[in-house]
């Protein structure tokens, strides 16, 4: 777990006061959390709610470009699963998105909210895991949980969770309070230097556009923004957005997995050049309209690989139709794998330029 901690360690604030940590390793970066904020003693009595069974989550609406203004507070988007964690003395629950108790399956998050010590609580936030530069990857989570393999998804994950919204807690239900004032009583629950299985997800007082850019330096995943005077509405209402950071660039077709689509094929394979030879990088099998599909079938009809071997390395077992690496596409992808393979790339278009002097190098 140490390699996880990695960016969000590289965050840590200075001992206190002031209450803020960095963005970047670099301590001397101007892009700094908000300062903590102690609660305040004259909040208003609310009165007993009885705890929910079950929340709906509250969903971000994809943005191409953050709005700005201070009714905005910002996160960092986390590439995970979306967990609610339900805490009070009968025990510890971790139910999923979709309503499931996943409870032992997260057990390192389920042994954290007991520690926490609080009455009754509802904790919103993300199950994550991190590669080795601290990124959170949901390929690994999804191994870590044996969602593939003979295991068949029932294995227990040693992910962690970031918290980033308190909606019950002591016997009020907190959903009609303002998103700053949540957050406000979060910071009294979840240590805001705590490195176990349940931390704070920060926020971040800059520039939205600044945060964007910086986080994609990164590779991760984006940003998400939430109105600051919003209740906590479940659903896609549009107090909260995301946006995402995709990348575009050309790759080599080098093959296809054949399909009943109107072109005959169901996925394409793509390359990249590692030095002056193309290496598989995976494959595309979204964001194909009908034209695209009937173009390209045409022309890779055009193309077949004549020779034994395949035109570069591959491992899977997949019927493959390989091609002559002629023909160069225009892909969106949000980062990379451990391994070097595109994630949730989307096909675009070919390329406007069929030059190999384009086609991404590694």
């Amino acid at each position: 777990m140490q390699s996880f901690l990695c960016w969000h360690v590289s965050m840590k604030r200075p001992p206190r006061p002031p209450r803020s940590k960095p963005l970047l390793r670099d301590d001397s970066a101007a892009l700094q959390s908000h300062p903590m904020r102690k609660r305040d003693p004259a909040q208003p009595h609310l009165p007993f709610d009885p705890m929910p069974d079950r929340v709906e989550p509250a969903l971000a609406v994809l943005k191409p470009k953050p709005p700005r203004g201070p009714e905005w507070a910002w996160e960092i988007k986390w590439d995970g699963y979306r967990i609610a964690v339900h805490a009070s003395p009968s025990g510890v629950k971790v139910i999923t998105r979709g309503g499931l108790d996943w409870t032992s399956r997260f057990p390192v998050i389920a042994e954290a909210a007991r520690a926490l010590g609080s009455g009754s609580m509802i904790l919103d936030g993300e199950a994550v895991m991190g590669d080795e530069a601290g990124r959170s990857d949901f390929n690994l989570l999804q191994k870590s949980l044996g969602a593939s393999g003979k295991h068949g998804g029932a294995l227990a994950s040693p992910a962690i969770m970031f918290a980033f919204d308190l909606l019950y807690f002591d016997g009020h239900d907190l959903r009609r309070l303002s998103q700053q004032e949540r957050r406000q009583l979060l910071e009294t629950v979840i240590p805001p230097d705590g490195e176990g299985g349940i931390q704070l997800s920060d926020e971040f007082d800059a520039d939205p556009v600044i945060i964007f850019e910086q986080a994609c330096a990164l590779g991760l995943e984006g940003i998400v923004g939430k109105r600051r005077d919003s209740p906590y509405r479940s659903g896609r209402t549009g107090d909260w957005v995301k946006i995402k950071c995709v990348t575009k660039a050309a790759f080599v077709i080098v093959g296809y997995e054949p399909g009943r689509s109107f072109g005959g094929f169901s996925r394409l394979l793509l390359a990249a050049y590692e030095d002056d030879q193309l290496r598989y990088v995976g494959g595309v099998g979204t964001g194909f309209k009908e034209q695209d599909t009937l173009r390209l079938g045409a022309l890779m009809d055009k193309l077949p690989w004549r020779r034994k071997q395949p035109p570069v390395g591959y491992s899977g077992r997949s019927q493959i139709v390989w091609l002559q690496p002629k023909l160069i596409a225009d892909i969106e992808f949000r980062g990379w794998t451990r391994d070097n393979k595109l994630r949730h790339s989307s096909f675009k278009r070919l390329a406007e330029r069929q030059d190999h002097a384009d086609v991404y190098r590694l």
